[in-house]
């Protein structure tokens, strides 16, 4: 819980705090940035990876004794996919297409234990195996959890005060690509309406000093502009095409 309480800080003390995707199952991946000290979370995916709970697991092993803390998006809004990946001892929860008040609250649910929530008791790493448990753990698990919210669908925007107001949520994170295909501009992140709807997010959750995040493909002035808009966090890129980007620099810069 050290690591999700130093997010928390970060994000309190509106530092910048940088991440980046982790969609494969190795978690060698995972171990080689939690000991570099260059990032300020990791995100393992589960929408849209093949990655199952145990490869979840091994990658929240891989960030052990180290100042990584690990977020992981679920596949969807649901107390049975989350309860496990926190029971896996995950910093935090990012739930997709949350659309309404109401669903933000059952994402919320999930994530702590009674009477705050509904998370059913066996939290195996996260309780360090049985050697933290009882009331204290429960207490400090509950105040520590990192819990997200994702805001990618013209519904969640349409009651996003609503949403705001839903006690719990640490910070809210935008996924562009989805809210512009739930405004009709598929694949078109960038589009005036879009930012426009953007610019809404931002306006409304800075009224109530909610962090905003934003997942995106690394680009340079695409991430100045989301921190000129007041993006607190971002994940951005992902381990191979930083990789393979890397590699083919190498090949070019040699090759001439």
């Amino acid at each position: 819980m050290q690591n999700s309480k130093l997010l928390r800080q970060k994000l309190k003390e509106k530092k910048l705090c940088l991440g980046t995707h982790i969609g494969k199952t190795e978690p060698a991946l995972t171990e080689i940035l939690a000991r570099s000290n260059i990032l300020d979370f990791v995100w393992v995916e589960m929408e849209h990876a093949s990655i199952s709970i145990e490869t979840v697991d091994h990658h929240i092993m891989a960030t052990r004794n180290s100042n990584l803390p690990t977020i992981v998006r679920v596949p969807w809004n649901d107390h049975v996919l989350i309860k496990p990946v926190l029971d896996s001892g995950a910093d935090g929860i990012i739930t997709p297409l949350i659309r309404s008040a109401k669903e933000a609250e059952m994402a919320v649910s999930a994530c702590l234990y009674p009477p705050e929530g509904i998370r059913g008791y066996g939290p195996n790493r996260a309780a360090l195996y049985t050697q933290s448990i009882g009331p204290d753990y429960i207490k400090e698990a509950n105040e520590s959890v990192v819990i997200i919210v994702q805001i990618e669908h013209i519904d969640a925007v349409n009651d996003l005060d609503a949403i705001l107001d839903v006690p719990g949520i640490t910070t809210i994170v935008i996924g562009p690509n989805d809210l512009s295909a739930s405004l009709g501009y598929p694949a078109q992140p960038r589009h005036p309406e879009v930012l426009k709807t953007v610019d809404r997010i931002f306006e409304a959750a800075n009224k109530v000093c909610m962090p905003v995040g934003v997942s995106i493909p690394y680009d340079l002035e695409i991430a100045r502009d989301w921190v000129n808009r007041g993006c607190r966090w971002i994940s951005t890129g992902a381990v191979i095409p930083f990789f393979l980007n890397g590699l083919k620099q190498m090949s070019d810069d040699v090759r001439k």
